[in-house]
This record gives structure tokens, sequence and C-alpha cells, in this order.
């Protein structure tokens, strides 16, 4: 569940303004395999109940990366839960045609009806680059299980200037080498997700594709447009080697890995901004940036949390009796502060959420859109990469695509 399994792009954000001194342990490279369960870390927390009900902390990445430093108490959770609910239920095809259409321009425009000339011009040129760039990017096993660079560029920017300007920005921070290389491996959201269909449990979402969909096309143009140069200056910028990215997907493996997320992330205080965020904006884009940060941290953020804790509780209540498994970003213990109020519910809380829920500091921009892009898109997306693959397969084009669509489309309700 590439797009919706929470905020895990959060706890990636946080990475960049992280001090070098607590990363010293992380960047002598990937964590050592534990040698005993007790040595693994969990993000496992249990609701007091009979049976209980666990909430685990997910991670946006390929599974296969991480799955062998989740603790067996976790797996076994998951194992014995009857039901398993997610951020939103991506087995359900109305929720993959509702993502597919909140973000399509209406009355049959496309983007050079709406943006700037000049802007226009701009993402063309990133986006002609970019696919130019994708053979390169794309591993050595991408292309052996029959990915072709055309066609993932297609499955993931196809139609791209029918798009509205807020989800092609989104779309820009996606193609990346680093994201391009994940491709064909399920996250461990989607995974949990395709082995409790296959297990035959009754799977769910706290949310409706409407309740993300909807804050992102409430920005105004400027708003829009202020995001969209914003996030191509910085890719421009990496293009031209005058900028580098202080973070990769692989740090944030290694802290999930090395059981580090509390005390990594949490225990930092994001508003040290790099100086490309602070320096450079004229008073008037510091605005707008404030602007767009606090009220995605009011929607996305505040809101949201509050809103799927409420369902939480309301799903345990309705169906005493019942055991849950609740499968959210890791970054999400808002979640279990507002469990924590209620009276009915006592959760067993691991060292770590008391240390997160006092110490946690949000993302500003563009940093924060970067987190929205890997909450609200980058399921969409994958699911999309994996039906496509699919209905290559079925059509007979090149079979080894079966490899990477296997159980994959299920999970997207195509098959």
């Amino acid at each position: 569940m590439r797009s919706n399994a929470g905020l895990q792009c959060l706890i990636l954000i946080l990475l960049l303004q992280r001090g070098t001194s607590r990363l010293e342990q992380a960047d002598t490279g990937q964590c050592d395999l534990p040698q005993s369960q007790a040595d693994m870390n969990s993000f496992l927390w249990t609701i007091k109940r009979d049976p209980p009900a666990y909430l685990f902390g997910t991670i946006h990445v390929p599974y296969t990366r991480v799955w062998d430093f989740i603790p067996e108490n976790s797996k076994r959770a998951f194992q014995d839960s009857t039901r398993v609910y997610f951020e939103l239920d991506l087995t359900d095809p109305y929720t993959i045609s509702a993502l597919a259409s909140c973000q399509m321009l209406p009355h049959g425009k496309n983007l050079q009806d709406v943006l700037p000339g000049d802007l226009y011009l701009r993402l063309k040129r990133h986006l002609e680059y970019v696919k130019l760039m994708l053979p390169h990017w794309m591993s050595p096993d991408q292309k052996g299980k029959g990915l072709y660079a055309d066609y993932l560029f297609n499955a993931i920017a196809g139609n791209w200037e029918r798009k509205k300007p807020v989800w092609v920005m989104l779309m820009v921070n996606s193609l990346t080498e680093m994201d391009v290389r994940s491709r064909g491996v399920p996250v461990l959201d989607l995974y949990l997700a395709q082995e409790a269909e296959r297990m035959r449990k009754k799977t769910g979402a706290v949310e409706k594709v409407e309740e993300q969909c909807h804050p992102l096309n409430g920005l105004n143009f400027s708003q829009v447009l202020f995001a969209l140069n914003q996030t191509l200056l910085q890719h421009e910028s990496l293009r031209a080697g005058s900028f580098q990215a202080p973070y990769t997907t692989e740090d944030l493996i290694k802290h999930y890995n090395c059981g580090d997320l509390n005390a990594v992330i949490f225990s930092h205080d994001s508003s040290q901004l790099p100086n490309f965020i602070n320096t450079t904006l004229p008073p008037h884009e510091q605005v707008t940036a404030q602007e767009i940060d606090s009220y995605f941290r009011q929607e996305l953020i505040y809101k949201r949390n509050e809103r799927m804790a409420g369902r939480v509780m309301s799903l345990l209540k309705e169906n005493a009796g019942k055991s849950f498994f609740f499968a959210f970003g890791a970054a999400q213990e808002q979640i279990l502060t507002h469990l924590q109020k209620s009276p009915q519910l006592q959760l067993h809380l691991p060292l770590t959420i008391l240390i997160m829920s006092h110490s946690l500091r949000l993302p500003h921009f563009p940093f924060l859109l970067m987190m929205i892009f890997c909450l609200l898109t980058y399921c969409y997306q994958t699911a999309l990469v994996n039906w496509k693959s699919l209905v290559v397969k079925r059509n007979g084009i090149k079979d080894s695509t079966s490899i990477i669509a296997r159980g994959s489309s299920t999970i997207c309700g195509y098959d």
C-alpha cells in the first residue's frame, strides 16, 4: 500500500535534519542480522482486550529489505489476527479508480492550458531528462524480469499532461533513481495486504480516498504553482550537481532495521532546515511556504490522525471478540496518543512511543510535500505498474513480467 501506508516519508524527511554525530553508527553500513529474537527491534503495540488488538508500524520500502529484521512476535500477531486493516483498501477497485480520477484536470483541460509557459517547458524538459535516464537507473534485476524503461515511465508518468499540477509535482518527486530501482518488489505495506488476502483474512481501511485527495486539491492555484516551481528547482539543481540530497532510502532502511527510528528521528528538532530552504526564499515566498506547511499539518496530519484513531476505536468497540491487526506508518505516533486517551482501551506501549509522543517535530515545506507524495501517490502508481504488468503478461508480450505482477494485481482488485 504504497501511497497510503502512513507517513513513512515523514521518517525519511526528518532524517534530513538530523545531526551528523547521531548518524555515525548508521553510516558504517547496514545493520547486521540480529543474532536472536531478543536483539530485534519491534514496532508492535498491543491494545489490551480479549482477544488483543495490535498496531504495527510499517515502512515504505521493498519488504525484502526489512522482513528479516521484523521479530517473530510481530509476524505472529499478524498471522493470529482475523482482521487486518490498513489506511486505504486497495483491494477495492473503487479505491484505484477514485485515486486516479481525483488527480485529473476537469473538462478535458491539459497542463499546457493552465500552467505558465516557462514553467510548463521546464517541467517537460525535466520529464524528457528522466525518460532518457530511466534505462541507466533501472537495476539489472528489473531488466531481467522484463521491465522496459519506456513501459515503466508510462506506468508512472503516463497521461501526465492531463493531471492537476499538484499531482504532477508529487509525481516528479517519484521519478528519481532510488524510487525507480525500488519498483517491482512490493513495499512492506503492500506485502502485508497480499499476505492477508492470501490467508483469507478480512481486510479493510480506516480512511476514504476522498479524505486523502481533497486536501491536496484544496490548495489555491498560486500555492500549487509555488510548490511545483520549488520542486522543479530542487530537481534541476540535483541534475546540475549544485545540490545533493542529504538523505537516501538507504538511510531510512538502516534506521528501521537498527531499531533506531526513535533515537534518530523523533528526538531531533526538525526546525533546523537546510540552507536551501531557509536562506534562498524571499520573504513573500517564505510566507507562502508557511501557509502550505500549516495547511497540510492541519489537514493531513492532525485531523487525519484524530480521525483514524476514532475509527480504530469504533471498530474495536463494534467488534468485541474479534482480533485486529492495524498496519499504519511507523511515524503515526499521534494515533497512539489519541488511543491512550480512551478509558476503554489499555495500550501496551514500548519505551519508543513514550519518547516519540513528546518529541515529534514535523517537517517544513517542501519536505512536508515530499511526505505527502509518499502518503498519497506511491501506492496508486505502484498498483498501476503491477496491474499493467499483468495486462502485458496476459497479452503475451513478455511472460516474465508475471514475476513482478504475481499477487500485486489481486490486491488492487484487477484479478
